[in-house]
């Protein structure tokens, strides 16, 4: 096989037409990926803040739930102090001050645990509620990305 020197600088196979095509197929594929991932971000932005919002709302409704079970324990604990107060008003003997003394004591040790009890199921609630919408965005969002 013999090789000649004036192949070296032919362009003989270059074709602007097909350079053209090639240029422009190319553009409207980057293009056409450009707008579906623009979609796509578009619509997770919009997932994200629906989310945003609905944990607000849980935030909001969950604090109130734990304001009012703050302030119901304030109220049952001030009602059971008044009463006790009242009862040790009326003790004749120290025994009789011991004994109710013991028991007040007893029952509020009880009532506080059930109180924190409560408080700490009314936050675990509150807490799992304020997350899911986000973690329910976030899944979804990431299974949108992933499926591209």
């Amino acid at each position: 096989m013999a090789y000649r020197s004036d192949d070296v600088f032919s362009f003989t196979a270059f074709d602007p037409a097909t350079l053209t095509e090639s240029y422009r197929a190319f553009t409207e594929k980057g293009v056409a990926q450009t707008r579906e991932t623009y979609s796509r971000v578009k619509t997770a932005a919009e997932e994200a803040s629906k989310a945003a919002e609905a944990t607000l709302q849980s935030a909001q409704a969950g604090s109130v739930e734990i304001g009012l079970k703050a302030i119901e324990a304030l109220r049952i604990n001030t009602d059971l102090s008044l009463s006790h107060m009242e009862s040790l008003m009326g003790v004749k003997s120290v025994s009789e001050f011991l004994e109710l003394q013991t028991t007040f004591i007893r029952k509020q040790a009880e009532l506080t645990v059930e109180q924190a009890k409560s408080l700490q199921d009314a936050t675990r609630k509150m807490a799992e509620a304020v997350s899911q919408p986000g973690k329910e965005a976030a899944e979804k969002a990431m299974s949108n990305f992933k499926a591209a």
